[in-house]
């Protein structure tokens, strides 16, 4: 299918990839803590017919230097921009903090129809970084709404990596031992995702080294259960936090944290998921009208 692709410049930075003719689905595209725009993703999310967006969201022009009190609405007004080119329907695929965003942001904003949260978390969490004051402690929320904070689960400082000095890390020990550490928090901080009408697809891989995605994934899918609402998780055992959907190379070698998985098992656990994570988003929706 041919696409055109144009830069973003208001409100925020970002990219946008659209079918020739435009398209009646609009899907917000959110990277993880490397902030990046994920461009070649929103190529491939045109292909299948929809219009995809990407923005940077964190380390941009007058945004926070880390995920620091991130205003939610920052992906509400992204919303706006797909709704006023054609949008009918909007879905939010995200990869871990950005499927913690697009995760809260369908519990608040009712235009959310469809969520893909990739390698996602069921509880939101302190930020990852200095927020707009510079300041990384104390800890404070990843998230804002309404200039409110969202309830999170700040990290147990006294974790310490188990890799010898100047390996790469995993830090998925840090990420259960500081919800057991703060489990008041950490009950506050759920996020009651069966509250959202939208539909949830979370993909998680149970080799995941960064944080538990596949327990939290289960748990998001518990949750919608309790409210008569599905959501099918799917995963293999032996993905890591990064799977790569068809098309998608191998992600790039970390020199600071070990993230799990295998090239290979990565993609297959993107391909598993494909089928369903096009479906999901798409809705009943026609494509490529």
């Amino acid at each position: 299918m041919e696409i055109v692709e144009h830069a973003i410049s208001a409100h925020c930075e970002g990219v946008r990839a659209q079918p020739v003719g435009g398209s009646r689905v609009g899907v917000l595209v959110l990277a993880g803590s490397s902030g990046r725009i994920e461009t070649d993703r929103c190529r491939l999310l045109a292909r299948t017919g929809m219009t995809a967006l990407s923005i940077r969201w964190f380390g941009g022009e007058g945004q926070p230097a880390g995920i620091c009190e991130i205003p939610l609405e920052t992906f509400s007004t992204a919303i706006d921009l797909l709704r006023a080119g054609g949008a009918e329907r909007i879905g939010v695929l995200g990869v871990s903090k950005g499927a913690e965003a697009a995760l809260l942001l369908a519990v608040r904003d009712p235009r959310v129809d469809a969520v893909v949260a990739l390698s996602p978390t069921s509880v939101a969490w302190a930020n990852v970084g200095p927020g707009a004051d510079g300041k990384t402690y104390p800890y404070r929320s990843s998230w804002t709404w309404r200039q409110e904070p969202v309830p999170f689960v700040p990290y147990d400082d006294s974790w310490v990596p188990t890799e010898p000095e100047g390996e790469p890390t995993a830090c998925r020990t840090l990420y259960e031992r500081s919800r057991q550490t703060f489990d008041e928090a950490a009950r506050q901080a759920v996020i009651p995702i069966e509250q959202s009408a939208a539909e949830i697809l979370p993909v998680a891989g149970g080799d995941d080294e960064m944080w538990p995605s596949l327990l939290f994934a289960q748990e998001l899918a518990a949750r919608r259960a309790s409210a008569g609402r599905t959501a099918k998780v799917i995963h293999t055992a032996d993905a890591g936090h990064r799977p790569r959907l068809p098309g998608e190379g191998p992600a790039a070698s970390s020199h600071r944290f070990r993230y799990g998985g295998t090239a290979e098992a990565d993609a297959d656990l993107g391909a598993q998921a494909w089928p369903d994570i096009v479906s999901v988003l798409a809705g009943p929706v026609a494509l490529g009208s």
